[in-house]
């Protein structure tokens, strides 16, 4: 892995640095060379760590690296400079800023919107990030009822 890269961020995704077992090693890796990219990490034009040195220094298989890059040069998000390695392509992070987006709302949204309407939240309790005491301690009456409009 190139110094400057190191030194951004932790290759390794979850707070422990280990590898999820739910789900498989390849896709782990390229959500967090995504993470990288939609943060900021990892610019348009920069170089991707070689395939070698990222399973080298992780003990991944090479193979394992490379299908992880595949899937991001399939995306049109990395391309393959013969002879130097893959590079983030330019409009890396729009592109995965429309489809995370996207799939943020097609994916989560529901879920989350769902338990909005259970809990009977309202968008002032929402925007301010939690509630206090008085709030706890609101009659039912005052919150709306799971389910309805308001």
């Amino acid at each position: 892995m190139t110094e400057a890269i190191a030194e951004k961020a932790n290759w390794k995704p979850g707070a422990t640095g280990e590898w999820n077992d739910a789900q498989p090693i390849y896709r782990q890796l390229r959500d967090r060379v995504v993470a990288m990219i939609l943060e900021g990490v990892l610019k348009e034009g920069e170089p991707l760590p070689s395939v070698r040195s990222v399973a080298a220094e992780y003990r991944l298989n090479p193979l394992t690296v490379f299908k992880a890059y595949q899937e991001l040069a399939d995306e049109n998000l990395v391309e393959t400079r013969r002879g130097r390695g893959m590079f983030i392509n330019a409009g890396a992070r729009d592109l995965l800023l429309q489809s995370e987006r996207q799939k943020f709302l097609r994916e989560e949204w529901p879920r989350i919107q769902a338990t909005i309407q259970r809990l009977g939240l309202e968008s002032k309790e929402l925007l301010k990030g939690g509630g206090s005491q008085s709030d706890a301690q609101q009659s039912p009456s005052d919150t709306a009822t799971p389910g309805k409009e308001r």
